[in-house]
């Protein structure tokens, strides 16, 4: 089940020369209920790119977005992404689930 997403990010970096995974700043983690080493899907709306990789946590208040190794070929700075996370939840768990969705602005500052 869909468990939480950042929409609309934006791509602060892309470093091809890290091993892989995405660096996302702390605040959105918190905010978003995602957690570092968590798998995620990145969805790519420049590109159609789909990818999943793992999350690191970036500097609190960066605003960072930064693809990293391998998905750094899956996007560009100024691309915009929406990063989702997944659970697995039992009948009754995922009935009563209520998602964490963030807006960000082209700043990734959270708007809602």
């Amino acid at each position: 089940m869909y468990k939480s997403k950042i929409h609309m990010a934006t791509v602060t970096e892309a470093n091809h020369k890290y091993k892989g995974s995405i660096t996302i700043d702390e605040d959105l983690l918190e905010a978003s209920d995602i957690i570092p080493n968590e798998k995620v899907q990145v969805l790519n709306f420049n590109t159609g790119d789909r990818l999943e990789t793992y999350i690191i946590k970036g500097k609190r208040g960066s605003g960072v977005i930064c693809l990293n190794g391998p998905a750094a070929r899956a996007g560009q700075v100024g691309d915009k992404v929406t990063i989702v996370s997944y659970g697995i939840y039992d009948d009754r768990e995922a009935k009563s689930l209520k998602p964490v969705m963030i807006l960000v602005d082209e700043n990734n500052r959270i708007k809602k």
